[in-house]
């Protein structure tokens, strides 16, 4: 007797996909390139964060560092930064952050596929917020922050996102940057520094 065979459903899922939450593509999804480890911050947290910022994204110079998904750049960018850089080593992600910013007519945005530790440490410009939300299991946000700080590139008057799993943002941090605002949503922590 012939035996059944085990036949897998096909799990492919569709395409994960942001939603751009305010600003001039509000409403918009964006494809998020699949990648393990690629981590896009949440609705909820990117919805309090910009509410945060709400006064303070119009015109302002802004780097996400981690790109990734390109979720809190492009946000910014949405919301009238008037300068946006997308750091993404993948070439692949890069590629699909590339595709995501010509789609947009996103002409503030520029995406460069690089390190971004390596990308600190030649930058010449100074912006007025930094997105810092590394791969959890791979960087530690003490020492990124640290790296940050230490090449300069964030104006007197900058504010520096923090994003980590629970219990993993920095409990003090350099003189003079001291936490302006912190929440919690799941398991991730984050909060806006500033001097």
């Amino acid at each position: 007797m012939k035996q059944p065979q085990n036949k897998q459903k096909n799990l492919s899922k569709a395409p994960q996909k942001v939603r751009v939450i305010g600003g001039q593509w509000r409403g918009r999804l964006l494809p998020v390139a699949e990648a393990d480890g690629l981590r896009p911050t949440a609705n909820r947290v990117r919805e309090t964060l910009f509410n945060w910022l709400q006064f303070d994204i119009h015109g302002r110079s802004c780097l996400d560092l981690f790109s990734g998904s390109g979720a809190l750049g492009i946000e910014a960018a949405s919301r009238g930064a008037s300068k946006v850089t997308l750091v993404e080593k993948e070439a692949m992600i890069a590629n699909s952050l590339r595709q995501q910013v010509s789609t947009l007519a996103a002409t503030q945005t520029e995406v460069i596929q690089a390190d971004a530790l390596s990308f600190i440490k030649t930058c010449e410009q100074q912006y007025d917020l930094i997105f810092l939300d590394p791969p959890f299991q791979h960087f530690a946000l003490n020492e990124v922050l640290d790296a940050v700080l230490a090449a300069g590139i964030i104006n007197s008057d900058g504010m520096i996102y923090l994003e980590a799993e629970r219990n993993g943002l920095p409990e003090s941090l350099a003189q003079p940057w001291q936490w302006w605002r912190q929440a919690k949503a799941g398991q991730v922590e984050y909060g806006l520094i500033q001097q």
